[in-house]
């Protein structure tokens, strides 16, 4: 089996486990369309990225990073619910890329380059997919008390300012490592797609965020192994393949926990 195939399938795992998590809590709160938007600002990075010849990842993540905390400060400033910043960020996003992205590489933009993918850029995927997993385990009850309840989290002494800073930026290092998998098109569905499909089939909280986890990196092998065999790209076959699981989990759909 290739090397660069056996990279491709490890860090699509990641990037698609990883994602299913952070659904669950997006999912939750009804914010997996921030996604979107903060993945549309990281498309100016990554064409700067492909104009001058250096990894996606790497032209991404510190757009995605400034409009994390750009919304932060906006949200508290304005008031104006996130996802209506996220609005904004967006336009901010494609109308930038659209002024300076090379029209011979925009596929490679909007649907991702995971199977150039190289052993250091694995590494970090995995690493950062490693941490991502770690915070969000660490602040998830606190945080589903705020998408809940975030009067009586005030009042139990949670900071609410630093947990949604902490979760934006969070947000931001997927979406991230999502446009490497899925480019800068398609990027929350690869967080909310793994998130549903685990809600149809979850009794239990425990039980829904490993399910979205194994539906994340499942959706991500399928269209990884998929896209080995005929000639379509991988992004668009990973989301693909995660719809179709999402379609399969509404046939076994199970009351919601």
């Amino acid at each position: 089996m290739p090397i660069q195939f056996i990279l491709t399938l490890i860090s699509g795992i990641f990037i698609g486990g990883v994602g299913g998590y952070l659904g669950t809590l997006m999912l939750s709160k009804k914010m997996s369309v921030v996604a979107g938007p903060l993945a549309h600002l990281a498309l100016p990075g990554v064409a700067l990225a492909l104009i001058f010849g250096f990894s996606i990842s790497l032209g991404a993540f510190p757009f995605v990073i400034l409009g994390a905390i750009l919304i932060w400060i906006l949200e508290k400033k304005t008031k104006l619910p996130m996802e209506n910043l996220a609005a904004i960020i967006f336009a901010s996003g494609v109308g930038t890329a659209l002024l300076i992205l090379p029209i011979g590489k925009a596929e490679e933009a909007l649907v991702g380059n995971i199977t150039k993918i190289t052993p250091q850029e694995t590494l970090i995927t995995v690493l950062l997919g490693l941490l991502v997993f770690y915070i969000i385990g660490r602040i998830y009850k606190k945080m589903m008390l705020m998408n809940i309840y975030e009067d009586v989290a005030v009042v139990e002494g949670v900071n609410t300012s630093l947990y949604n800073l902490l979760y934006l930026l969070i947000i931001a290092i997927v979406v991230a490592l999502g446009v490497y998998l899925v480019g800068g098109l398609i990027t929350a569905a690869l967080i909310a797609v793994p998130a549903a499909s685990a809600k149809n089939i979850s009794k239990g909280l425990s039980g829904y965020k490993l399910a979205a986890v194994i539906f994340g990196a499942i959706s991500a092998a399928g269209g990884i192994v998929i896209a080995k065999f005929v000639e379509l790209p991988t992004g668009p076959l990973v989301i693909v393949f995660g719809a179709i699981l999402f379609l399969i989990s509404v046939v076994f759909h199970k009351k919601a926990y």
